[in-house]
């Protein structure tokens, strides 16, 4: 039986790494207050390619989750990519996406906008700026102005609203915010987009958001990427994710 230190009966497995995208999940995780506990996915050191984490994460990347009490009431059943993770709990609690039509759609636009856009690109971003062997002029330039463009596009939109889907706070707040965390190593100034600044200071601010983080840091205070895991990280291909595995 899978019980909570309080014992809680454990609902949610979060397969985890303090990453953006990990945090997308667990933020939603605090703020809802579904029963969970955090697995931890040591990217760094090549966890995600274990079998048992394939199983349920198929394309090697975290975060995963599997639900022990799905609404259908059968055998636990386990969901990967973050916007996907963050509309299946939303629908699962009924919490923080919108029941009426049009905010309904507008949040799924933005949540698909993040998981198009602003995450590939700030991923993109931070590789050529931070981490690449080489600095390469034209990448980074490609990268940090695509940041920008995104940033500006947020900025506009929040100028009239409190949160992306209006008046309340929602899933594509949570899973663009953890992408703006980085904004410095982006080459971002939030003073340049005080709509998406005021915004992302009230994010922050939840309690539940401070909760996500400091678990985030108890699971690993160290960065994600260092000499030793960049080629582990960087340098997978068809091979790598198991082409021939079961030939």
């Amino acid at each position: 039986m899978n019980l909570t230190a309080t014992g809680q009966h454990i609902v949610i497995d979060l397969h985890f790494w303090p990453t953006p995208n990990g945090y997308k999940v667990l933020m939603f995780l605090e703020e809802s207050g579904i029963e969970h506990r955090i697995v931890p996915v040591n990217i760094g050191s090549g966890e995600q390619f274990r079998p048992e984490f394939l199983a349920i994460s198929p394309n090697n990347r975290m975060p995963a989750i599997v639900d022990h009490a799905p609404a259908d009431g059968g055998a636990p059943l386990s969901v990967f990519e973050s916007g996907a993770i963050l509309l299946y709990l939303a629908e699962k609690t009924g919490q923080f996406i919108p029941a009426g039509l049009r905010q309904r759609v507008q949040t799924l636009e933005w949540l698909f906008w993040q998981v198009g856009g602003l995450g590939p690109m700030a991923g993109q971003n931070h590789h050529f700026v931070q981490y690449a062997p080489e600095p390469i002029a034209y990448a980074i330039r490609r990268y940090v102005d695509e940041t920008s463009r995104l940033y500006g596009v947020l900025n506009k939109h929040l100028a009239d609203r409190d949160f992306i889907a209006g008046g309340q706070y929602g899933i594509a707040d949570m899973a663009s915010y953890p992408w703006t965390v980085p904004h410095k190593r982006q080459q971002m100034n939030l003073d340049d987009f005080p709509h998406l600044k005021r915004w992302h200071e009230t994010i922050r601010d939840r309690s539940a958001t401070v909760r996500a983080y400091l678990r985030g840091v108890q699971v690993s205070d160290k960065p994600v990427v260092d000499e030793v895991s960049s080629k582990l990280l960087f340098g997978q291909n068809a091979d790598t994710v198991g082409k021939t595995q079961g030939v």
